[in-house]
């Protein structure tokens, strides 16, 4: 996801690194496709469809997907899938009651205004249309918000401006999709600790520059190796693999 006003700064993707270092995220991501139930006929906007690994198996299963995605990089990658994508900010969501479903797996954690996003995802719905998606909830990756918190304060760097995601309780997404006009059938918080790996250095490179943002080069250097020896005390097991701390936040509503 690129730069804009409702995203943090200084994070950029790059689709090979982020299928070196995350390919987790599609794997996982299959359990929410499975919730999904894609019907073949049925048209489906992947949100924060990333390289496309996810809309290729919803379309294998016979459904017809359109993509979005912030980022070029991304988007080339699920168009060398064969997919049908768009580079499109997912709070400038630009479709008119055109989709049975929406499915959006780990990407609207990246998007700080959740409220026009959740308007942009209704208004892209047929009228009964669902919306089915999993990212970060309440308390998602808190060890690793923490260590960076505890890493810039020790260096007198304010955090304001640089925590780049969105992570709601239930209550509280529960209240903007009912604001927006959904009708929620379910949602849960669900913990589940992630092996990473390329360990916990491919993780920091890939979702956690902003925290680095504006930074000297030998500064981030500095404070991501403070992060580490924070990190490895909780995420680290004693044959020195590493996993995320991640809470998902699951939901399946109704316009």
């Amino acid at each position: 996801m690129t730069d804009s006003p409702n995203t943090a700064p200084g994070q950029a993707w790059n689709a090979s690194s982020y299928t070196h270092n995350a390919n987790f995220v599609a794997h996982h991501g299959k359990a929410v496709v499975k919730l999904l139930a894609p019907q073949p006929g049925e048209r489906i906007l992947d949100l924060g469809c990333g390289d496309g690994t996810l809309s290729e198996h919803i379309a294998q299963l016979g459904a017809s997907v359109v993509g979005v995605d912030a980022s070029a990089s991304m988007v080339e990658a699920a168009r060398a899938r064969g997919i049908t994508a768009h580079v499109m900010d997912g709070h400038q969501l630009a479709f008119e009651h055109e989709f049975d479903a929406v499915f959006s797996n780990a990407a609207l954690h990246w998007m700080l205004d959740p409220q026009t996003v959740l308007a942009g995802v209704k208004r892209a719905l047929k009228p009964g249309g669902r919306f089915v998606a999993e990212f970060g909830g309440h308390g998602n990756v808190a060890a690793i918000c923490t260590a960076f918190i505890a890493a810039l304060h020790f260096r007198g760097i304010s955090i304001r401006g640089r925590h780049p995601w969105y992570f709601p309780t239930v209550e509280e997404y529960t209240h903007l999709l009912q604001t927006v006009g959904f009708k929620v059938d379910s949602i849960e918080l669900i913990p589940r600790p992630t092996p990473l790996p390329t360990g916990i250095n491919g993780w920091l490179d890939t979702f956690a520059r902003p925290f680095l943002h504006n930074l000297d080069e030998d500064l981030q250097e500095a404070i991501v190796e403070n992060v580490i020896t924070l990190l490895s005390h909780s995420l680290r097991d004693s044959y020195g693999n590493w996993s995320a701390d991640y809470v998902r936040l699951r939901v399946v509503a109704r316009v």
